[in-house]
């Protein structure tokens, strides 16, 4: 039985370094600032205690975390002023868009198979690719798998797996097989995992009681109503047969992985668009903070004597609202020169924060590999789509190598969904590998493709259906031909060919 029978270390030790990383990784995509302070240590409670100055000078993971601005904890009595900049999502989400702001042409030789693959790649499957995309850029990789339920539909679709819940093994940088995992039940410290397992041909199911970083021993499926549905449908050996041959999971590395490359297990996993770029990350957070601080703190002040403050009662001292635009109180005598009003007002460095802020997220794109004009910060004057593409070029690339994972992938695991589809639910469709076409993610202005169009139309360089195409490049060879045959009514072109009229006199 593939599926492990003792009870060993869960997750795996190994994939340690993976999901500390992927960790990282996720938190940072979140955008939540409670988890990084969790994650470095910097919340209100301190983290390393009184003496963060000793903390930050120390060695190991506590001394490396302390150093983070994350890392910094909040004094006592104060409230946190920090500030996250959600760049690390809006860069992820910027990856999904670039590859499926259109979704992919999948064609097949079959008719049969091209109406059912029609009815299996709709909207929801556009979804789910551009789920999968992002996060396959924040977490490094991400699995396609077909799934089915009769009681939700008549038809197959494809799901997403996010890579920190998933084992896979490699053979020569190809997934050979995976086992996915998720916890369906936590109470009093036992932990109910379900694991299903992937081969070529088969799923294997097991369900398994334990604790938080142990397996613990297997138990029937039924045990769970998150598993029991499963039960129905395995054999005495636990697995269900698929309907394809090969294994139904596609596995789509985000870029190649470079901190792993030396290791065997680990080398194929993939890499975050958000690897390395982690510190200036941080650091944006910091100077964006103390650009805000700058604002808090150059709130104008009148500063006066206690005596001009609102008295809490004998004995209870006095009270001021540090947001109230009047006056601040200091200790001093009533008399003499002392009664004088003073004005505090602090400059707020606006142009040196916003050059900082800035040039970090100017270094933090380009160090993931991606155009500052993809995000919105080349400003919005009106090009055309080859000034564009020239202006993103380097967003365009690494779509391009995204693409190179992308397409095969896809190719595969839309072939195990139509095999799945047709073992469940029957059909005339034929499982075979489509062929993958990646939309364009530029599109011509409709002014400046009609001007290119017409000033062909009167060179007499091209002949209508090539216009036809350049004008609509998202018909097919029908629609087109039906164009070309009303433009030909209209402009009197249609007329009958002479030498099929009859006997010539």
């Amino acid at each position: 039985m593939p599926l492990p029978t003792r009870n060993v270390a869960w997750p795996p030790p190994y994939l340690k370094p993976a999901l500390d990383a992927m960790t990282t990784w996720d938190t940072w995509w979140s955008g939540d600032p409670d988890r990084l302070e969790s994650l470095y240590g910097g919340g209100a409670s301190g983290g390393f205690g009184p003496d963060l100055k000793a903390a930050q000078f120390a060695g190991g993971v506590v001394g490396r975390l302390a150093r983070w601005w994350w890392g910094t904890p909040t004094g006592p009595g104060e409230r946190r002023t920090k500030v996250h900049v959600p760049l690390a999502g809006d860069l992820c989400a910027g990856s999904a868009d670039l590859l499926f702001s259109e979704p992919p042409k999948f064609s097949v030789g079959d008719n049969a198979t091209k109406k059912r693959l029609e009815l299996l790649t709709d909207d929801g499957m556009l979804a789910t690719l551009q789920t999968g995309a992002e996060v396959g850029a924040a977490l490094g990789s991400v699995y396609l798998r077909p799934v089915y339920d009769k009681t939700i539909a008549d038809r197959a679709w494809l799901d997403a797996v996010h890579a920190d819940r998933a084992i896979p093994e490699f053979t020569w940088s190809r997934l050979a097989a995976v086992t996915f995992w998720r916890v369906v039940h936590e109470e009093d410290g036992q932990v109910w995992r379900h694991l299903e397992r992937h081969e070529a041909g088969r799923i294997f199911h097991g369900l398994y009681q334990g604790t938080g970083g142990k397996l613990g021993r297997a138990v029937p499926l039924q045990d769970h109503p998150a598993t029991e549905g499963h039960a129905a449908v395995v054999n005495e050996e636990s697995f269900v047969e698929t309907g394809y041959k090969g294994l139904d999971v596609a596995h789509v590395p985000n870029q190649i992985s470079r901190r792993w490359r030396s290791n065997a297990a680990l080398k194929d996993f993939g890499r975050s668009d958000l690897d390395g770029v982690e510190t200036l990350m941080d650091q944006l957070d910091e100077a964006y903070s103390s650009w805000m601080r700058d604002i808090r703190i150059g709130k104008g002040r009148i500063v006066v004597p206690d005596s001009y403050l609102q008295s809490n009662g004998p004995g209870k001292g006095a009270s001021w609202n540090p947001d109230q635009e009047a006056f601040a109180g200091i200790n001093s005598l009533a008399r003499g020169d002392n009664m004088q009003l003073t004005v505090a007002q602090f400059e707020i460095r606006v142009q040196e924060h916003r050059d900082t802020v800035e040039d970090l997220i100017n270094q933090i794109l380009r160090s993931a590999g991606y155009s500052n004009q993809t995000f919105g910060l080349g400003g919005d004057v009106a090009v055309t789509a080859t000034e564009v593409v020239s202006k993103e070029r380097r967003s365009m690339t690494t779509r391009g190598r995204k693409i190179l994972r992308w397409r095969p992938a896809l190719a595969h695991v839309v072939e195990a969904l139509l095999a799945v589809d047709k073992a469940v639910f029957g059909g005339s469709a034929v499982p075979q590998r489509p062929t993958v076409e990646f939309e364009d993610s530029v599109q011509e202005d409709p002014l400046q493709l009609a001007n290119t169009v017409d000033v062909l139309r009167r060179a007499q360089a091209a002949s209508t259906d090539t216009l036809v195409r350049m004008a609509h490049p998202e018909w097919d060879d029908k629609m087109v031909q039906a164009e070309v045959e009303r433009i030909h009514q209209e402009q009197g072109m249609s007329v009958p060919d002479p030498m099929q009229t009859g006997d010539i006199p």
